[in-house]
């Protein structure tokens, strides 16, 4: 007869446990960790189909969505990536010499500058929509308009609340490890 092996639970609040299990809280995290992994997967996809990386790709798409009749700044493009600023200058300066995206001078602040997306930037991500279209209708296809401003909701809940689980991770960490 097989004896059921008892864990510590990897969470303590009760709604995230089962009978006083994780495993369906593990099969949860296990769940959306095979989704971010195709989702990079087929980021580096669009990417190398536009001859970016999928990061590149992923600024430019972004750069697109974000800019006003001025553009976007570096600072806003990062923080909706949750990139570091200086990454973001680094691989932008990328996309402008490949001449997909142009920088101008913020006019209120010279040290800083606007982005948007060049008409050759536009042009290689219409080739791309038809596929996006495709590929994100099918990646999607479990959201209706029934649960998808639930799936919106939460990705945002998610995501705050992982940026102060990563600042709680790094002190705990950083606290056990001064400690040994």
């Amino acid at each position: 007869m097989e004896q059921d092996i008892q864990f510590e639970p990897t969470v303590g609040r009760e709604d995230l446990l089962i009978a006083g299990k994780d495993d369906a809280f593990r099969e949860m995290v296990h769940n959306l960790l095979a989704f971010s992994a195709r989702l990079e997967q087929i980021r580096s996809r669009f990417g190398a189909f536009v001859g970016l990386s999928g990061v590149q790709y992923t600024l430019l798409i972004s750069i697109r969505q974000l800019q006003s009749e001025r553009g976007v700044g570096v600072r806003a493009l990062a923080d909706h990536l949750a990139f570091s600023p200086p990454f973001v200058t680094s691989e932008t300066t990328k996309l402008v010499k490949l001449g997909l995206v142009t920088k101008t001078p913020n006019p209120d602040d010279q040290r800083r500058v606007h982005l948007r997306v060049s008409d050759k930037g536009t042009a290689l991500l219409s080739q791309l929509a038809p596929i996006q279209q495709e590929v994100n209708d099918l990646l999607f296809e479990p959201v209706f308009a029934a649960n998808y401003a639930l799936v919106r909701q939460l990705a945002a809940s998610l995501r705050a609340s992982a940026e102060k689980a990563v600042l709680l991770s790094d002190y705990l960490v950083g606290t056990e490890r001064s400690d040994q």
